[in-house]
């Protein structure tokens, strides 16, 4: 038993002697002579070997750990000095849309006052023809009850316009009765004035 143990362990030891001489020393040998003239034709053999490594999935990571820091911190600063131009373009783009924001709003306000002031300026024009309406009406009033033979001088006095506005509204048995209290002249002159106006009115209504 003894015997059959040492003959196992010796077969062992003479099969690692074995890989020794036959792979692993003339393999290194091998590696050394080449080193060695690759050196002497004036081969950079590190550096082949980094280029080769790096065209490798794994070696080329090991290689990417001893980048030059230097590069590195100043393309990192690139990236952050591009990234700070940016954000200031964003935020100046920001301003100018606020500043049209606000430039829309007075605008927009001073519009609204604007409208505000025409619409007071019509409530006063408003009110004021419906208090002159008001005012002609009575006029007109006063005219149709006081007697032809007062109200034809004074008419006479008016000029022809406020004269034609009073004669055009009142009845036509009033303007009858005021023109035969008037001078030949004023009733001929005013008659044909109204006539005129009459006229007028007729083609607009047309």
């Amino acid at each position: 038993m003894m015997d059959k143990t040492l003959e196992t362990e010796e077969k062992s030891y003479n099969k690692l002697q074995w890989f020794l001489f036959i792979v692993v020393i003339p393999l290194f040998f091998t590696i050394t002579i080449t080193l060695i003239v690759l050196t002497v034709a004036g081969v950079n053999v590190f550096e082949a070997g980094k280029e080769y490594g790096q065209k490798i999935p794994f070696v080329s990571s090991l290689f990417k750990e001893d980048e030059d820091p230097v590069n590195s911190t100043q393309e990192s600063e690139k990236k952050i000095i591009d990234l700070k131009a940016e954000m200031e373009d964003r935020q100046a783009q920001i301003e100018k849309l606020e500043g049209m924001i606000e430039s829309n709003d007075k605008e927009l306000e001073r519009a609204e006052l604007e409208k505000q002031r025409l619409e007071e300026a019509i409530a006063e024009l408003t009110a004021a023809r419906d208090e002159n309406k008001r005012a002609f009406k009575d006029i007109i009033k006063t005219y149709e009850t006081m007697s032809p033979k007062k109200s034809a001088p004074i008419i006479s006095e008016l000029k022809d316009e406020e004269a034609l506005k009073i004669l055009s509204t009142v009845s036509a048995d009033t303007l009858a009765s005021i023109l035969e209290q008037m001078e030949p002249a004023d009733a001929a002159r005013l008659t044909q004035k109204l006539t005129v106006q009459s006229e007028q009115n007729v083609k607009e209504a047309e």
